[in-house]
């Protein structure tokens, strides 16, 4: 009988020490794009450019990728780019995992200076004075061909970020800050 109360002891300890260590480890079991690469096709609407781009190889984070991301997401109306928050192109890749799609990514709002926001909160009281888009912060995009009340659904279901529905423009916004919807 003592010898199964070790054993029991023993079994918790180590199971214990195992969900510790898991706990402190660098990498993340949670995520289902752990050490996957991750491939975003994408096209700004409003400058026509498109890229394809496998920005997280698997390991890390391709700097150069990012670059090229930062800059098809920029302001173009100023023509002014920021570093984004990769943060964001991951919330992409797992919004198109759980759709079960890899189609092309339509931006229609990455980074917007302090002018550009200033100038559509002027035209729309749908911008915020401190929006999330002047940091880098924040993406309104849909996914080509597939309906967007499916794209906010995927969004909703990571409970990562702020999720904003905006049917009748046809477009979702997600951005970095603390989990939150609106339509």
């Amino acid at each position: 009988m003592e010898y199964t109360n070790f054993s029991r002891r023993t079994f918790i300890k180590s199971g214990l020490a195992t969900l510790a260590a898991a706990a402190l480890s660098p990498v993340v079991f949670s995520s289902p794009l752990s050490a996957l690469p991750r491939i975003l096709r994408m096209n700004n609407l409003h400058t026509g450019e498109c890229l394809d781009s496998e920005y997280f190889d698997g390991n890390n984070y391709q700097l150069g990728e990012l670059r090229k991301l930062n800059h098809l997401c920029r302001d173009f109306r100023h023509n002014e780019a920021i570093k984004m928050d990769r943060g964001l192109f991951d919330q992409l890749s797992k919004i198109q995992k759980v759709i079960g799609c890899d189609t092309q990514v339509q931006i229609i709002s990455g980074y917007r200076s302090p002018a550009t926001n200033k100038m559509l909160r002027r035209k729309s009281n749908g911008v915020a004075k401190k929006s999330l888009h002047m940091i880098g912060r924040a993406i309104d995009f849909r996914l080509q061909g597939v309906p967007l009340a499916e794209v906010r659904k995927a969004a909703l279901s990571l409970k990562i970020g702020g999720v904003g529905y905006y049917s009748e423009s046809d477009f979702v916004h997600i951005d970095t800050g603390h989990f939150r919807s609106w339509s």
